[in-house]
């Protein structure tokens, strides 16, 4: 009898403690070298360079794309929510690997996702290209989802961005979501997460594909959808509609930058604002990312931007950028083994899976918990207990046994919303769509990105 009443309480002792850990600081020696271990401005001053512009971000990295030298930052390795920057890492793990002319049909899951998106539907097949240009122009999230699945699944994507990850040496980045949505998901700073010098890691090996900067160039597409009544009389089998870039940077936008080569900003509400870019002038290229800021990061990532045109050749740097992996690196980066899996992750099928635990400890801690959990099965087969009624999952979500809940989440401007029946659906946010009317420099709004 005592075996019984010390197994689940040391079950609940290893399940409970990693509920108050917070994403460890960066290390004395990260990856780009020690300077970069610094949580506030990083910078080897130089005479004749102009002062590093004053950003209302917590953390910044300004790096020359050409030599790899990281010419300033802010808290480089600080962990933070990528909101839809997340996308990048989506695009550079699944865009060499999916066949541009394939043909997808989505899920209703898919398209029934909340927040910013294309509008897909199940009755029609989609080209990949015209899933990334949704993904990469307008911050799609029914096409990340669509990606995903025709990537094999959510678990499979998600494990896939994660080696990914680790063949560039993200170290601090963790996704549990190929669209950087948060709190709809169950996710936090805890279970997901990455830095404003993995962005650029991102965005750089992302660029390295012709057909990614085809997507992150393009101002205006055509995007296809099911025909028109009239465009049904007119014989016409495909109808569509333009969907327009959210990358403000981009030529002929609102503040089109010289030499802009492409990016990707994001916004959620826990996130804030997030951003990356790159621009190449005179022969060099300069690739800047920002990361939870409440100004617009647009302006934040071009003021970043003239700063590195004018800095480089000319300051020390203080770190470098990593070169990807190895070859078995890679090998797992391509889905073959060594995907990691976060504590929450979403299944291949869409749904949201409860975050049942989080263990530290290496391979000693699995061995004990899988034997906790082995004794604890043994025991309730043989003393069964009555099911509760209304468990609940982590941070308020549903348990294992499907049970629905009601959440009120506050969206950027405040509002809230009661969503139901969250049980085996995506419900990922509530954001308001995406409005570039009533854009300001105070109060940017980028929907649910």
């Amino acid at each position: 009898m005592t075996v019984p009443m010390i197994v689940p309480l040391s079950a609940v002792c290893l399940l409970a403690a990693p509920a108050a850990a917070s994403p460890a600081a960066p290390p004395r020696d990260p990856v780009g070298g020690p300077q970069l271990a610094s949580r506030g401005i990083v910078l080897n001053r130089a005479p004749g360079v102009p002062a590093l512009p004053k950003l209302k971000f917590s953390s910044y990295l300004v790096a020359d794309a050409d030599t790899g030298e990281v010419l300033a930052a802010k808290d480089p390795h600080g962990q933070y929510l990528p909101a839809s920057t997340l996308k990048t890492l989506t695009s550079a793990t699944l865009v060499t690997k999916l066949d541009p002319n394939r043909l997808v049909r989505p899920s209703q899951k898919a398209c029934d996702v909340e927040g910013t998106k294309v509008g897909l539907t199940p009755s029609m097949q989609y080209k990949v290209s015209d899933l990334f240009h949704a993904l990469m122009m307008m911050s799609a999230n029914d096409a990340a989802v669509t990606l995903a699945e025709a990537n094999g699944g959510m678990r499979k994507t998600i494990a896939d961005m994660n080696a990914e990850a680790k063949y560039l040496h993200a170290d601090d980045t963790l996704a549990a979501s190929p669209n950087g949505l948060d709190v709809d998901y169950g996710l936090n700073i805890r279970t997901q997460h990455t830095s404003a010098y993995d962005l650029v890691l991102f965005l750089r090996e992302a660029m390295k594909s012709p057909q990614f900067r085809t997507y992150v160039q393009a101002t205006q597409f055509q995007f296809p959808a099911p025909p028109t009544k009239k465009e049904r009389k007119n014989h016409k089998k495909v109808g569509g509609y333009p969907i327009y870039t959210h990358n403000k940077l981009l030529p002929g936008q609102k503040y089109g930058y010289k030499g802009m080569l492409g990016g990707k900003n994001g916004y959620t509400v826990h996130a804030q604002q997030t951003y990356v870019a790159e621009a190449r002038r005179d022969g060099h290229t300069i690739i800047v990312s920002v990361m939870h800021g409440e100004s617009s990061p647009f302006q934040a990532g071009a003021k970043l931007l003239d700063w590195g045109f004018a800095a480089r050749g000319k300051v020390q740097p203080v770190g470098t950028l990593a070169a990807p992996g190895n070859a078995q690196a890679k090998k797992h980066a391509d889905g073959e083994s060594g995907g990691v899996l976060p504590g929450t992750s979403l299944d291949s099928s869409g749904g949201s899976s409860a975050l049942v635990w989080e263990i530290g400890g290496g391979t000693a801690g699995a061995l004990l918990a899988i034997g906790v959990l082995f004794a604890v099965y043994r025991r309730r087969r043989r003393h069964p207990l009555p099911s509760p009624a209304g468990n609940v999952g982590p941070g308020g979500g549903v348990g294992p046994s499907g049970n629905v809940r009601s959440v009120q989440n506050p969206g950027p401007a405040g509002n809230t919303r009661n969503t139901e029946n969250y049980a085996g659906s995506y419900n990922d946010g509530p954001y308001d769509s995406y409005d570039d009317g009533s854009y300001n420099d105070g109060s940017y709004n980028d929907g649910a990105r």
